[in-house]
């Protein structure tokens, strides 16, 4: 009989949300490595739904991507079954929750539950061990992957007839910052004629959707695009000059910046810890600190053909470390550890 697993996400495919994306290439490649999964998917499925299914399926081992939004959920899940927990902190749990006094005793209990916890990067794990020191042993880290269809870029850009293009992959909510980048454009802007900064992405937070809408009023060279299918990114992130990285924090190694790496995009993104994961400053993208250093390294950008090719070749090698079978054999290793059931 295949391995049964189930893997819970506050949102799974076709969301286009970062953990959604990454769900969905997780199972995707322990599917093809003979495991019977089943993905529940908090956005779409009660909680008396998730339940009755995981009594009838009783995987082997529930894996909950989110502490706070699935934690709660799977730890229950995984104590009526019997099967291990494991769980996957998101930049959400790592920056915000676990440090939140009205969510932080769900985020701890969830942690201190689970057979082993994983991170995207060596940073996340840190931070999160200084934070809850009795759960450090068991902080596992797997790298993101990289896994977009047809995602190597053509022998050089395509021709056309317009400006340089900027792209903004987030979801619009406060941490992604999507009004940071307006102002100091303004003046750059002016600069390139035709030049376009598109925003692409769903609306997840209300008030800073309204308040990006009016922020683009009279910036005729800024729009937001909407949400787009995930399958969509790879032409997307090619038809860019430079891919925008503007958040506040991550859970380390965005998968919007490493697909644009893997696209040879030129990257320009915050300085903080999760975009340092990936972004070497001046080797791999550009680092920025304040809106005059963003302007500054965004007009660099865009006047130097020759530094984005050197940027977006040395990205795209860089991501290309990053292979989902790497990122499969990892999280295979360790459920074998975590759960007898799998060899």
């Amino acid at each position: 009989m295949a391995r049964r697993l189930a893997l819970l996400t506050p949102f799974a495919f076709p969301s286009v949300r970062g953990n959604a994306v990454t769900v969905e290439r997780i199972a995707r490649g322990l599917r093809a490595r003979g495991a019977d999964i089943e993905v529940w998917d908090l956005s779409t499925m009660a909680r008396a739904s998730i339940e009755r299914r995981a009594s009838d399926y009783r995987p082997e081992l529930v894996h909950a991507f989110h502490a706070y939004r699935a934690g709660p959920l799977g730890l229950a899940l995984a104590r009526r079954i019997g099967c291990p927990l494991v769980v996957t902190l998101t930049g959400t749990d790592a920056n915000l929750d676990l440090f939140d006094a009205e969510r932080a005793p769900a985020v701890r209990q969830v942690l201190e539950s689970a057979a082993a916890v994983t991170a995207f990067h060596d940073s996340v794990a840190a931070m999160v061990a200084r934070a809850a020191p009795e759960i450090s042993a068991r902080i596992v880290v797997v790298p993101q992957s990289v896994d977009l269809p047809d995602f190597s870029p053509p022998d050089g850009p395509a021709p056309r007839a317009r400006g340089p293009i900027m792209l903004f992959p987030a979801g619009i909510r406060p941490v992604k910052r999507p009004l940071f980048p307006l102002a100091p454009l303004d003046s750059v802007a002016a600069r390139y004629p035709g030049f376009e900064l598109r925003y692409i992405g769903p609306i997840l937070d209300v008030t800073e959707g309204e308040a990006l809408m009016r922020a683009l009023r009279g910036r005729q060279w800024a729009r937001h695009l909407g949400e787009v299918p995930h399958a969509a990114m790879a032409a997307l992130l090619r038809d860019a000059d430079v891919v925008l990285n503007c958040s506040l924090s991550e859970g380390g190694m965005a998968n919007s910046v490493l697909e644009a790496l893997a696209c040879g995009r030129a990257v320009l993104a915050s300085d903080i810890a999760g975009n340092r994961s990936v972004i070497e400053d001046g080797v791999t993208g550009l680092l920025f600190g304040g809106p005059g250093d963003f302007a500054d390294k965004a007009a660099r950008l865009l006047g130097d053909a020759a530094l984005r090719k050197r940027l977006g070749e040395a990205g795209r090698a860089r991501a290309s470390r990053f292979g989902l079978q790497q990122e499969i054999e990892r999280y295979l290793k360790l459920y074998a550890a975590v759960a007898p059931a799998y060899p």
